[in-house]
């Protein structure tokens, strides 16, 4: 992955929004932690916003599938981050994909005040369709970074979150025992495998 350097601004603070987004296991948080500690070093101003739901590490840290971690504040509705982010240099928002659409606007307003916001994101779900609201931020985004997995079963890049366990959730919070990344072969594979075996079971039952 190319590293990601910070565009060079003049003293006059400028707003723009960055979008890490890639597959489960793909290092889309640890992306952004390393950004956002960077702009820490840098003394910027930085808060660091997370869905209230997403407490699978922490309630009130953001934490990398590498244990890395950096305190954020959780939130339950994206209008939330604008009372929240005044007099904000730099804002960082992780697993974006369960914010309601109204990140969209959230994120260009803050943009537009002048904040650097940095995103990370699922941009596809389980079945492989655009996720919640990343579709929109990314075509708003002035700068995209999207990272990849190594597919489990072959090795290749992966691009897609395969889940391994029956559920039609569309948000199904969970880890390695209930997802794994694959490249867009083996992804396809699985799904077809997933629909064969549950075609037999109604058959069955």
């Amino acid at each position: 992955m190319a590293m990601f350097i910070e565009p060079s601004v003049n003293k006059e603070q400028k707003g723009w929004i960055e979008v890490v987004c890639g597959s489960m296991f793909s290092g889309k948080t640890e992306e952004l932690i390393r950004r956002l500690k960077r702009a820490i070093i840098a003394n910027k101003k930085v808060e660091i916003f997370k869905p209230a739901i997403d407490v699978r590490y922490d309630e009130n840290e953001v934490v990398s599938h590498d244990q890395n971690s950096i305190r954020s504040t959780p939130v339950s509705h994206s209008e939330n981050i604008l009372l929240l982010a005044n007099d904000v240099e730099v804002v960082g928002i992780d697993e974006a994909q369960f914010f309601d659409k109204e990140l969209v606007s959230v994120c260009e307003k803050l943009a537009k005040r002048g904040t650097r916001v940095i995103i990370a994101g699922l941009d596809m779900d389980f079945l492989g369709k655009p996720f919640g609201p990343m579709p929109y931020l990314l075509s708003i985004a002035d700068y995209i970074t999207k990272v990849h997995a190594i597919c489990v079963p072959c090795g290749d890049i992966a691009v897609h979150s395969f889940r391994k366990i029956s559920d039609e959730q569309t948000v199904l919070l969970g880890e390695k025992e209930s997802y794994e990344p694959r490249c867009r072969k083996c992804f396809e594979k699985g799904m077809r495998e997933q629909q064969r075996t549950a075609t037999k079971d109604s058959k069955n039952s």
